[in-house]
Formats: C-alpha cells, sequence, structure tokens
C-alpha cells in the first residue's frame, strides 16, 4: 500500500480530480437549468427579473464553461492549481451576472456563492481561500453598489449584501479548515492502515517462520490457523485449515481433550513416525471463554534434549576427572604386574593364559576409560550446511585407503532429493565412521556385492534428509535393538558397548537422530535423520 501525500492545492491525484469534477458537474446541471428556465414561456420571477437577456446569455455561458472545464478536468489540460482559480471566476462571473439580472441580492441567487466558496476553498490552500471569499464578498458589494449608483433598483439592501459577504468569507474560512482536517485525519488514518497492514504481515511472517509450532484451534477441535513449523512437524499438507484435528493427529487431539476436560495430566511427547522428533505439545486458552478455541504450541524437544545431553556430559565430564586418576594408577599396575608374570619362564601355559586374559581386561577397562573420558571432553557442535554427497566421496575414499578395503566393497546410492544436510562434519566423519567398523565386523565378503551399502534419502515422514548405512550381517534381534543405544551394552566379548551410544550422543547433540531399522531381507541398517536444514547454526547452539 502506498503513502499519498495529499496537498489539497498543487497535487493532480486522483483524490482532488474527483472533488473538482463533481463540483463542475453540479455547476453544469446549475447552469442547464437556468437555462431552460429562460427559454421557457411561463413566468420565471425573480429570476430573469429586472434583464432577461442578460440572464439567458450568462446562463449559456456559465453552461458552455462547464462543459469546457469538464473536458479540461477529464485531459488534464491544465495543472490542478491553475484549473481551481479558473473554476471560481467562472462561478463569481456568471452567478453575480444572473443575481444582478434578477433584481440583485434580493434575488437569493447570491447564496449559490456559498456552495461554490465552499467547495473550492476545500481544494485551496488557506490563505488562496481567503482571497476567493473576500472575492466573493467584494463581488456581491460591488454589485449592489454599482446597482445603486446607476438606480437600476427601486432599493438598495446593503444591510443584506454585507450579511452575505460576511457568510462567504466565514464560509472560506470554514470550508478550509474542515478539509484541511479531514486532509489530516485521512492521512493518519491511512498512515494508521498503513501501520496495522506490515504490523499484520510481521506477525504473520514472525509466526510462519517461528521454529516453534503454532496452531489455533476451535470449540470443535477444527484447525483455524497453522504454521510452516506446525505442518513440518506434524507431517501434513499445509492446507489442512478447517479439518478436524484428529484427522491430522489422533495422539494430539487426545491430549487436547484430556487438557480441555481439566485433568491435570501433564502433556507427554509424541512421534508421528519412527524417525521424526520428539513433539512436546502446550496448550493455551484463547480468551476466557471455552467457545474461544485453543491455542497449540507444538515444541521440538531435540533443542531441550540437547541442552539436558550437555549437562550430563558436563557432569559426567566432572565425575571421570576425578576417578579416573585412581582406576588408572591401579590399572596401570595391574597390567604391569600380569606382563611381568607372562614373561617368568617357570609359569606353565595354564597360568600364562591366565596372565593373558588379565591384560586384555585391562585394556578393555582402559579403553572404556579413554571412550567416557573422550565423550566428556568432546568439542560442542559446530554445525554447518554442506553438499552430503561430495562429502561421502570423500569420505568413502579415505575409509577404502585406511581400512585397506577394495573400492567394490563400499557402495553409495546417492539421492538427487538429499543435497544440503546440517551437522558438524567432523563428528559426522566420526559416527559414520564408528558404523562403517561395525558394519565390516558383521558382514562377510561375497562375490560380486558391496559388503556395505550407504543411501542418501529425503524422510517423507519426518521432512528432512537421512543417510543409511546397511551391512549383510545377521542382523540384530529385536530384544538386543531395544538396548544397543544404552551405555556399557554390547554383544560381543571385547566390545566396551559404547560405540553406538557415542554415536547417538553426537548425533542428537546436532538435532541428528541415529535409529536401527530392521532389514526385512537380513542385514542391520543403521539411519541418521539429519536436522532441518532450515534451521540454522545458533538454533542448534
Amino acid at each position: 500500500m502506498d503513502a499519498r501525500n495529499f496537498t489539497g492545492w498543487q497535487t493532480e491525484q486522483n483524490n482532488v480530480w474527483r472533488p473538482l469534477r463533481l463540483l463542475n458537474l453540479y455547476r453544469m446541471i446549475l447552469a442547464g437549468l437556468f437555462l431552460v428556465l429562460s427559454l421557457s414561456t411561463g413566468d420565471i420571477q425573480p429570476l430573469a427579473e429586472h434583464n432577461h437577456r442578460l440572464f439567458q446569455y450568462s446562463a449559456f455561458a456559465y453552461l458552455l464553461a462547464g462543459i469546457l472545464f469538464s473536458f479540461a478536468i477529464h485531459h488534464k489540460w491544465l495543472r490542478f492549481g491553475i484549473q481551481v482559480p479558473l473554476h471560481f471566476t467562472a462561478d463569481l462571473l456568471a452567478i453575480t451576472l444572473l443575481m444582478h439580472a434578477s433584481g440583485g441580492v434580493t434575488s437569493g441567487l447570491g447564496m449559490l456563492l456559498v456552495v461554490s466558496v465552499a467547495g473550492i476553498s476545500m481544494l485551496s490552500p488557506r490563505r488562496i481561500a481567503l482571497l476567493f471569499g473576500s472575492l466573493a464578498a467584494i463581488a456581491v458589494l460591488g454589485e449592489e453598489a454599482f446597482s445603486g449608483i446607476y438606480n437600476h433598483f427601486v432599493a438598495t439592501h446593503y444591510t443584506n449584501t454585507g450579511i452575505l459577504g460576511a457568510t462567504l468569507l466565514f464560509t472560506a474560512v470554514i470550508s478550509n479548515m474542515l478539509a484541511q482536517r479531514l486532509t489530516e485525519s485521512e492521512a493518519l488514518a491511512r498512515q494508521r492502515s498503513l501501520d496495522l497492514v506490515n504490523l499484520e504481515q510481521l506477525n504473520e511472517y514472525i509466526i510462519q517462520h517461528m521454529q516453534t509450532g503454532i496452531m489455533v484451534v476451535d470449540e470443535q477441535a477444527r484447525i483455524r490457523l497453522m504454521n510452516e513449523s506446525a505442518w513440518k512437524l506434524l507431517d501434513t499438507p499445509q492446507k489442512v485449515n478447517h479439518r478436524p484435528l484428529f484427522e491430522v493427529s489422533l495422539v494430539l487431539a487426545d491430549q487436547l481433550q484430556v487438557w480441555r476436560e481439566g485433568l491435570e495430566t501433564e502433556p507427554t511427547t509424541f512421534r508421528t513416525s519412527k524417525t521424526s522428533p520428539d513433539i512436546l505439545p502446550k496448550f493455551a486458552r484463547l480468551g476466557k471463554s471455552k467457545k474461544n478455541g485453543t491455542l497449540v504450541f507444538l515444541e521440538d524437544i531435540s533443542a531441550m534434549a540437547q541442552r539436558a545431553q550437555q549437562m550430563k556430559l558436563a557432569s559426567l565430564g566432572r565425575l571421570t576427572a576425578s576417578i579416573a586418576h585412581e582406576i588408572r594408577n591401579p590399572l596401570g599396575a595391574i597390567s604391569h604386574a600380569s606382563q611381568l608374570l607372562g614373561e617368568s619362564p617357570t609359569l606353565d601355559p595354564a597360568d600364562k593364559r591366565l596372565t593373558q586374559i588379565i591384560g586384555e581386561h585391562t585394556q578393555r577397562v582402559n579403553r572404556i576409560i579413554e571412550n567416557v573420558m573422550s565423550l566428556s571432553k568432546r568439542d560442542r557442535a559446530a554445525p554447518v550446511l554442506f553438499d552430503l554427497h561430495p562429502w561421502l566421496h570423500d569420505f568413502i575414499a579415505e575409509f577404502v585407503r585406511s581400512e585397506q578395503l577394495a573400492e567394490a566393497d563400499i557402495s553409495l546410492v546417492p539421492d538427487d532429493s538429499t543435497r544440503e544436510v546440517r551437522m558438524d562434519p567432523s563428528q559426522l566423519h566420526q559416527v559414520t565412521w564408528n558404523l562403517l567398523q561395525n558394519g565390516l565386523r558383521h558382514s562377510p565378503k561375497k562375490a560380486g556385492q558391496p559388503r556395505l551399502i550407504l543411501q542418501t534419502g529425503f524422510s517423507a515422514d519426518a521432512n528432512r534428509p537421512y543417510l543409511d548405512i546397511i551391512d549383510h550381517g545377521p542382523g540384530i534381534s529385536p530384544e538386543q535393538s531395544l538396548h544397543i543405544f544404552e551405555p556399557f551394552y554390547t554383544t560381543e566379548g571385547s566390545g566396551t558397548g559404547l560405540g553406538l551410544y557415542i554415536a547417538r550422543e553426537l548425533c542428537e547433540g546436532n538435532r541428528a537422530r541415529l535409529d536401527y531399522i530392521p532389514v526385512v531381507k537380513g542385514g542391520s541398517c543403521f539411519r541418521i535423520t539429519f536436522a532441518d536444514p532450515r534451521r540454522k547454526q545458533r538454533d542448534i547452539e
């Protein structure tokens, strides 16, 4: 909406040409009526009482001027500031002559100047309006003086003429003041309207681009408003207004019903799919009446989980730092003693085997301590937006060289819909490296078949990109899959049980998820579901 500068005088905007056009239409109707009356054969007194021919010619000239002014306004032959004085001059001359031809001020035609002065003054600056009012007063006084000097009428009426002149001057002042007040009010209303429009657009932009999902539902639990984050979190089409809430999310509809019934239960988190983020709803009533509807906030609790995770890691770091020294010193002594005992020539094979077991388990305990310390001291996530496919090509080449594999052992299946992801590249490197090493241990070599498959895609359920690491091993039982991400849980005798736990912690520090997905044809699939690429680094931190 464009702001308009209405000066009321030399501006050529449509909002000032229109009043001038209406004033000219009034002029043409008035002149036409006088001309028709002057051409009629009946008695039209007091009109044309003193000079019928002058009245007729004046009316004709007045109508002709109105017609010319009509073309001048339509085609804007002259500037607005020039046309207004010409219109007033035509009115002043024509009405003064018509008034004189009808017997002077007693004919009452002088009052027609009030309309002209009022209309022209509303379209003029204050000084010009005062000039027009003064000229109109001088014109009626001059007409009366001229008639008295030449004895055109039986008597003169200077009192009535003075009152009419004062009325014209007062009309000019009042009309101009009212017009300026109206102009200021219109400008203020226009500015307020513009501010309201801008505020509405700002509010709509803020609501639509908030990371928090926002919904408004009425008393019948029908969706009235839903921002972009809400329909992404709930994995719904964008146009869901006026649909029942239970069609979008039955779990959310049930929690809303429980909240409306006033039961003292805290909202619980839920997911729209297995790989979607955990959503925590919050409800607030719009107004005091229950019929006003409900405001629903949908929070992706990954940010809260990240903060809780950072607090947990900080506590773990303090705990690890306090006990690592106390554990590693006796552990080192045990390891050194077992090595010395194993080098004794008098030790029989069974005892040597026992010393080897002692050495292996001391090394395992040492690895557990190192893993816990590295987890608690890891750097804070620094997510960036980068192209996943080139990164994967470089990563696979590095992994193949490090593990001395053939290029055919690892297959990359890229999906063009998954290009940019948001995560800390170094931490993604650590997670993917760990998952590939686990897959190599369980995936046997088969001719013509890659041992590992890396597949990218875009999850329609979670509206997020993902990376799958698939192996052809025996897979994981349903019972084991419930515990594989728990710390110190392992299915191998030599494992520490911290690899997948650390991998998931690194993912959650980037607002990503690491999930195990069973493979129907055998094998295992670990899926890294990345954070929403729209979320900037400051949102993740």
